[in-house]
Order: structure tokens, then C-alpha cells, then sequence
């Protein structure tokens, strides 16, 4: 079995980490300037916040933002993300609500990957896997901790749940309160790595946890996150200094 999963001809998993650049954006236009501006930068895959999206709740909007950005995206992989307010997004929404959004999304024809929180429930993360699969759709699911770093175990614990549940590509990102925390992300990630087949994406948040989003490629991380404007989260580079630094890095582990 491939150790990468691969959306559009992007090899996720494989060689350097590949590069994902968020866009956000309250409203049609202001979305479309910063996937404009992403496109610019060529990164590859491209992840749309719909949480900051205004119009988030009328469904027919989302799909004509969505036609709009696989216009702009061309070939760029595109992700759909609505991370709810429990996990550091813009706005809470209902389970229900929830579901039938990221459904919607997933078989619009437009998009090449969903983002499904494991803490939806896991009854609710398998149904969209389901559901997304059924329409050629790629499923990263996602943790996110902004308050502290867990044990190692329950990190790696984790991971190994959303992959058992049916994730293509299990997601967690935590605060570091210390500099060890960072340490304990990383190994995690290389406990992880050992047991699961296929990409895996860890990040350990802030300036302080920087280094975990660089070194992707030697402790098993296969995405990382780079800006091209306003950044989505906490210590993400400039999506042209991360790329060479990845390379930098990638050059001289061979």
C-alpha cells in the first residue's frame, strides 16, 4: 500500500511536505482575493476556512463561492474546512448543521478533500467518511488543542483512532506551553508514523512550536501550512520562505 495519498497529481505524503495555504474571508469577494492571492504563490493544495464565510449557513452560496474558487484554483487541490468555534473557528454550528454542510460540499463536484473534526463524535466522523468517499472525496480528520500539549500517548492515540475510523489523513495540532511540549508532539508523531500506513499531518502551534512545522519530512508530518495574507492560525510562515526552507531541508537530508 502507498504511503502517500494523492489528489490532483499531489503526492501527500510522499518527498517534501507538501505546502497547504488557508483562505478566509468574510465575504464572496474578499475570499476571492485571498485565493488569488494563494493561487499566486502556487501551494499545493488550497484550504478554504468557510467558517469566517458570512453566508456559511445558505448552502447555495457556498456552492457559488465554491465554483468561484475551482475557477481561480484551476488544478490546485482544494480543501473544505468549516472548524467549528469549540476548535479555534469562527462561529458554532449544530451537528446536524454541520453534517449537511460538509455533505453538500463533498458532493458539489468541487472539492477534493473535507475536514471532519474527530470530536463531532465518531458516529458523525464515519458518516461523512462515508459519504465523502462515495463521492471520490479525500477526508483529512482533525484535532485541535490551543490551550496545552496532551501526553504523547493520548496524541498518538488519537491519530490512530481517525485512521481507524476511516480518515485518509489524520490531523492534530496542539499549543506548546514549553519548549519540551514540542519535543512530545514530535515524538508522538514518530510513534504514529511507525503504526500507520499513509500521510499524517502533527504541528505543534505557535513561534514556539515553528520548528515542528518545518521538519515535517524527518519526524513523519506530511503537510504543513503557509500564508499568503492573513494567517489561519498561530505561527504559520510566508508560503515562498517556508517552500524554501522545506527544500533547503529536503537537499540536504538525501
Amino acid at each position: 500500500m502507498a504511503d502517500y495519498i494523492e489528489v490532483r497529481g499531489v503526492k501527500i505524503g510522499a518527498g517534501i511536505p507538501k505546502i497547504w495555504v488557508p483562505v478566509v474571508g468574510t465575504t464572496e469577494a474578499e475570499i476571492k482575493a485571498a485565493a488569488e492571492a494563494a493561487e499566486a504563490v502556487k501551494p499545493d493544495v488550497v484550504e478554504w476556512r468557510a467558517d469566517w464565510f458570512l453566508d456559511v449557513e445558505d448552502e447555495d452560496k457556498v456552492c457559488a463561492v465554491l465554483k468561484e474558487l475551482r475557477k481561480i484554483l484551476g488544478e490546485i487541490p482544494l480543501l473544505f474546512t468549516f472548524r467549528t468555534k469549540g476548535e479555534g473557528g469562527e462561529r458554532a454550528l449544530d451537528k446536524e448543521a454541520y453534517v449537511r454542510l460538509n455533505q453538500r460540499a463533498a458532493e458539489s463536484g468541487l472539492v477534493d478533500l473535507i475536514d471532519a473534526e474527530l470530536f463531532t463524535g465518531e458516529d458523525t466522523l464515519k458518516e461523512l467518511v462515508v459519504c465523502a468517499h462515495a463521492a471520490g472525496v479525500k477526508v483529512i480528520a482533525s484535532n485541535h488543542d490551543f490551550k496545552k500539549t496532551p501526553e504523547q500517548e493520548v496524541i498518538t492515540e488519537r491519530l490512530l483512532r481517525m485512521k481507524a475510523l476511516g480518515a485518509d489523513i489524520p490531523k492534530i495540532a496542539v499549543m506548546p506551553e514549553k519548549k519540551a511540549d514540542v519535543l512530545t508532539l514530535l515524538l508522538a508523531t514518530v510513534k504514529a508514523k511507525e503504526e500507520i500506513s499513509g500521510p499524517i499531518i502533527t504541528m505543534s502551534m505557535a513561534g514556539t512550536g515553528l520548528i515542528s512545522r518545518i521538519s515535517g519530512e524527518a519526524f513523519g508530518s506530511a503537510l504543513t501550512f503557509g500564508t499568503a495574507g492573513k494567517a489561519s492560525a498561530p505561527g504559520q510562515m510566508d508560503a515562498k520562505e517556508l517552500r524554501q526552507v522545506l527544500t533547503l531541508l529536503h537537499e540536504n537530508m538525501a
